[in-house]
């Protein structure tokens, strides 16, 4: 009985938190938008994400250290929420991850699709004009520093937000999480939401 009134506990707090992300008078964080995959084709945010839950990331394929390392925890998120909630299980939501880029000019789709080969083989990766990156690091609430119209062979710096953002399957910003979160520690935290939904989900 007291192992049932602290889990229906945490789960209310879970609840409040996601209720919370999109409460009246919040910035609204994601939306629709449409960019290209890491195999060329055009990828649209309302047919692939709507029915799943989705782990966003933004980064960038000549970050030295920081984009390796998330995306090596991301790969380990991955795994082990699909230990906790078996993909086979048809009552089990999805779990997409996605790395969209900050830095267009350079991370092409086959710059992408070899880069994120190294991390995990369901990663998508997405990339597009400045203007469509730029628009959805916006939507996303996601610091973008990258130049516009730079040339092949020109040095530059990228600076950008380093977060996971977790959505739901109607695109509803769920949780954000950071660096001081371990991989087990944000498993966690993504299972449980997982678990939570009681709404349609695709598969």
């Amino acid at each position: 009985m007291i192992y049932y009134f602290r889990a229906e506990k945490e789960r209310m707090e879970r609840q409040r938190i996601a209720e919370a992300s999109k409460g009246v008078g919040k910035p609204k964080v994601g939306g629709k938008f449409e960019l290209v995959d890491q195999d060329g084709r055009k990828w649209s945010s309302e047919e692939e994400m709507g029915g799943r839950f989705c782990l966003v990331y933004f980064g960038f394929t000549h970050c030295p250290d920081i984009c390796p390392e998330e995306l090596d925890k991301m790969a380990q998120m991955l795994d082990l929420v699909s230990v906790a909630l078996p993909p086979s299980s048809p009552s089990n939501p999805t779990l997409l991850p996605i790395f969209i880029t900050c830095d267009p000019a350079r991370d092409t789709p086959s710059v992408l699709k070899t880069y994120l080969q190294e991390f995990h083989p369901s990663m998508i990766g997405l990339t597009g004009t400045w203007e469509q990156i730029k628009a959805v690091c916006k939507m996303y609430r996601v610091y973008f520093s990258t130049p516009e119209g730079v040339k092949p062979g020109m040095d530059y710096l990228v600076d950008h937000s380093i977060y996971f953002y977790l959505m739901d399957p109607e695109g509803d910003f769920v949780e954000a999480i950071g660096r001081t979160h371990s991989a087990e520690k944000a498993a966690r935290i993504i299972a449980e939401h997982m678990s939570d939904w009681k709404g349609t989900i695709k598969k």
